[in-house]
């Protein structure tokens, strides 16, 4: 995807006219490796070969993100919503903590409403459960994971929402959630915009698989692999303790496989990692099956990590003995429990030529979800809670705040959803992963031409390990 100037252009509900109480703190500052000023952008590529060939007069860039001299919002005036939508995260709650803190002690802003139970709380049934947030029932809410609001899932009616909104005079909405969220949001803006009211949406981007592009990483992420490594180290205990033993742990990744990647390099202990990129063999002299027997034979142990969205095409058709359809509420394909059907496949080849095995087969998928943040998200969602209420505050709308190239910027809805992060079969953190784990790549199958695998991009890592 080529993305031009006119791409990463930010809207805003027109000019700013309040003093901001940041004012006096940017008089004197110029940017430096530590500030971007408000005037300044951040380049989007940093590649010399991209920047060459990139012929237009005016390189791509983002806006940066921060406080402003000058804000859109009258804070005496103004009422504001937060939101939190999607799968649980760690962090979520570090992130309303930041935007509630942020809003009271510097903007001062008089009444902050959560709505409750994701979207579903904006419906004309819900609209009047929220929770007034303010400092003092807010305080220890990073000391728990999950979110203090609740969470759903679903596709609720834009122009509903909207109703809400105005119902509670709501003049800044922040969205805290994932792609599906921030394309609700989206709708919303639209809605909006077609009544022509001034109400600001902002949203912070909450994925655990962080697959979200133009973001140096998505809270709670490190978090999230940190958590993941623990799993890895009780079941390789486990297969090591054994006569053939095998430990198989199954991770989140629908579509993108950095924490089996980053929670692999992190513990040492996986001898295979599957991710949703690199498709591979079950059968075969190359195959998995025989890369397992071989393990059990020079080794004694085999340990796998496999993210939830591998090896799907080696499964039955989406949907469920329940009779649910072939997506959830929230719109995303059923995904086959690839980890189950590796342990039957495995023990049955492994039985059947007379290795039978200890096999351990874990799934800590909700228990490394509901974790607290730790340190370093700790900080993350807070810097990106700050950036969000700045860019509110400015009377930006249809944006995303995220950290790229350690500068935090401004991304427009519509950019941030136009694709994937995936890992790069052909970028280094994949060589990692094969290096550190001496997985052969004959595992893999080989990409066809023109597929999707084969054009992937990796913007995870710029501060990763």
């Amino acid at each position: 995807m080529t993305v031009q100037l006119e791409d990463l252009q930010i809207r805003t509900l027109g000019e700013c006219r309040h003093t901001s109480p940041f004012s006096a703190w940017l008089a004197d500052k110029q940017t430096t490796p530590h500030f971007v000023h408000e005037d300044d952008r951040v380049m989007l590529d940093d590649t010399t070969s991209i920047i060459s060939a990139n012929t237009a007069e005016a390189l791509p860039s983002f806006e940066c993100a921060g406080p402003r001299k000058k804000i859109y919002f009258d804070p005496a005036r103004t009422t504001v919503g937060i939101v939190s939508c999607g799968g649980l995260c760690p962090g979520i709650n570090n992130v309303i903590r930041g935007v509630v803190q942020e809003l009271t002690v510097h903007y001062r802003v008089r009444r902050i409403l959560g709505f409750r139970n994701g979207l579903k709380g904006l419906t004309a049934k819900y609209r009047d459960d929220t929770m007034d947030l303010t400092q003092s029932n807010f305080q220890d809410i990073t000391r728990s994971g999950g979110t203090i609001l609740g969470s759903s899932r679903g596709d609720q009616d834009a122009d509903e929402m909207v109703d809400t909104l105005i119902a509670r005079k709501i003049d800044i909405l922040f969205v805290i959630g994932g792609d599906g969220s921030i394309r609700a949001a989206m709708r919303l803006v639209s809605a909006i915009t077609q009544r022509g009211l001034d109400i600001a949406v902002v949203a912070i981007p909450k994925t655990i698989d962080n697959d979200l592009p133009y973001t140096d990483q998505s809270f709670g992420f490190q978090s999230a692999f940190e958590r993941a490594t623990d799993f890895i180290e009780a079941v390789t205990t486990e297969a090591a303790a054994h006569e053939n033993g095998v430990g198989i742990v199954k991770l989140m990744g629908r579509h993108s496989g950095f924490i089996a990647c980053y929670a692999a390099l992190a513990n040492h202990g996986a001898d295979m990692v599957l991710i949703p990129e690199v498709p591979f063999e079950l059968e075969g002299p190359d195959g998995l099956l025989a890369k397992v027997e071989h393990h059990l034979l020079t080794r004694g142990h085999v340990v796998i990590v496999v993210a939830e969205g591998a090896g799907q095409e080696l499964l039955p058709a989406a949907g469920d003995a329940d009779g649910n359809g072939a997506t959830d509420a929230s719109g995303n394909q059923r995904l086959g429990d690839i980890g189950q059907f590796l342990s039957d496949r495995v023990s049955s080849h492994l039985t059947r030529i007379g290795l039978k095995p200890a096999l351990r087969y874990v799934d800590p998928s909700y228990s490394i979800r509901s974790v607290t943040a730790n340190a370093y998200d700790s900080v993350y969602c807070l810097r990106l809670a700050h950036a969000a209420v700045h860019a509110a505050m400015a009377g930006r709308t249809e944006t995303v705040v995220v950290r790229w190239r350690r500068r935090f910027v401004h991304v427009p809805m519509p950019l941030i959803t136009s694709h994937r992060n995936r890992v790069d079969p052909d970028g280094d953190l994949w060589m990692s992963v094969l290096e550190a784990t001496n997985q052969p790549e004959t595992l893999a199958r080989q990409c066809e031409p023109g597929s999707t695998t084969a054009t992937l991009t990796e913007t995870s890592g710029v501060n990763a390990p």
